[in-house]
């Protein structure tokens, strides 16, 4: 059953993979580089800290700083668990792939995981002013995830199970954000 499912994988990768062409490899490679999104993190923090106490802001920061931090330790500790390929290192597959230039394990995806508790974590937050924005988000972290099939280096699973960790790490951590500052911080 496994093999059948990972068959799978395999296969709706190289589908979508090979959607791409040349013409658009600048508009994916952009899409995955994580400081392109840099100027979008500093008008989300901004937006999010901007009627906070500097108390607040400081847990903010800090919970922030945490969640990059645990996001990216699980993805690792998961990829050197399971060990499993990225498509563009894995004999068979590399072959047929339009970009090929990568090595290491892939399951499950780092941006995935990131981009979706980011979503998911700001768009909580944000949510008492500004209803839709966790719709953008998400639709945000799915572009960032797709990119990576778009690039060869993740499977359809990958990218899946790393937006699920995602929003459990987002959700997670927007809890601890809530806990901490009604402990810490007295609003006058």
């Amino acid at each position: 059953m496994i093999e059948q499912l990972l068959e799978l994988d395999t296969s709706i990768f190289l589908y979508l993979n090979n959607l791409g062409t040349p013409s658009w490899d600048g508009f994916w490679n952009l899409i995955t580089n994580k400081r392109t999104f840099i100027p979008l993190y500093l008008v989300l923090l901004y937006l999010m800290s901007k009627s906070m106490p500097k108390k607040q802001i400081v847990i903010l920061v800090l919970t922030i700083a945490g969640m990059i931090l645990f996001t990216d330790q699980i993805t690792n500790f998961f990829k050197f668990t399971f060990e499993r390929l990225r498509p563009c290192a894995q004999e068979g597959v590399l072959e047929y792939i339009r970009q090929s230039d990568c090595w290491g394990y892939g399951f499950f995806s780092g941006h995935s995981s990131n981009s979706m508790a980011t979503a998911i974590f700001t768009g909580l937050m944000l949510r008492p002013v500004y209803k839709n924005l966790i719709y953008f988000m998400i639709i945000w972290s799915l572009v960032v995830a797709y990119s990576r099939i778009y690039l060869g280096l993740h499977y359809p699973l990958d990218i899946i199970c790393g937006l699920t960790f995602g929003v459990l790490a987002g959700t997670l951590f927007f809890t601890i954000f809530k806990r901490l500052s009604a402990r810490f911080v007295q609003i006058e």
